[in-house]
């Protein structure tokens, strides 16, 4: 049981932590070499710590600060909703795997970024709103999941990764949008479910 009040315990600090946590490797990883942190699939198994280390990379300035952005974002997402540290760990186990599925296209031969992470963060605040709350909270929670589906088809993800267009000067993957909203919808399902002890303590 005091696990699971540890787990369940917090509201928003862990989660805070781990966007701050993102957004430091980000800045680090400016002073060093894009080709030795990236995601790429041929190099995936042979240097595992790219799972993580892709979200670091990114390709221009314009790139960077719309990812300072998004962590600001999902991070006052997550604060506001008051998530527990097992959201925040739902969030972690979601960085490496979201970017493993990119797997599934291998002609994606470079990667970096923070949007795939942040559109599974988004995703395990919005399932725990819609599982865990009622009313209003609840509402939001589902509007967000469904808006987050409706922007990953839209995307087509499986084309392949979007042309370089005005005003970004990147391109962008939707796979990683949609790996992101995938995985954290899973993980974030079984961050919100209802703790075994804390029923029985309930009763």
């Amino acid at each position: 049981m005091a696990r699971g009040i540890r787990l369940n315990g917090d509201r928003g600090l862990a989660w805070a932590a781990l966007g701050i946590a993102l957004l430091a490797g980000a800045l680090v990883a400016t002073a060093l070499p894009a080709a030795a942190l990236d995601w790429q699939p041929a190099l995936a198994w042979r240097e595992p710590w790219r799972w993580w280390s892709a979200a670091f990379v990114h390709w221009s300035a314009r790139h960077l600060a719309v990812n300072v952005v998004g962590v600001a974002a999902v991070v006052a997402w997550g604060w506001v909703a008051r998530v527990p540290a097992r959201s925040a760990l739902a969030w972690a186990a979601a960085w490496p795997v979201t970017h493993l599925a990119l797997l599934a296209q291998p002609q994606l031969a470079h990667y970096g970024g923070l949007s795939g992470v942040l559109h599974a963060g988004v995703a395990i605040v919005a399932v725990r709103l819609l599982v865990r709350e009622r009313g209003a909270r609840c509402a939001i929670g589902a509007a967000v999941l469904g808006a987050l589906a409706l922007k990953v088809v839209l995307e087509a993800p499986w084309r392949g990764a979007l042309p370089t267009v005005p005003p970004w000067d990147f391109a962008v993957a939707p796979l990683a949008h949609a790996s992101g909203a995938a995985v954290g919808a899973l993980l974030g399902a079984w961050a919100a479910r209802p703790r075994r002890g804390r029923l029985a303590s309930t009763r």
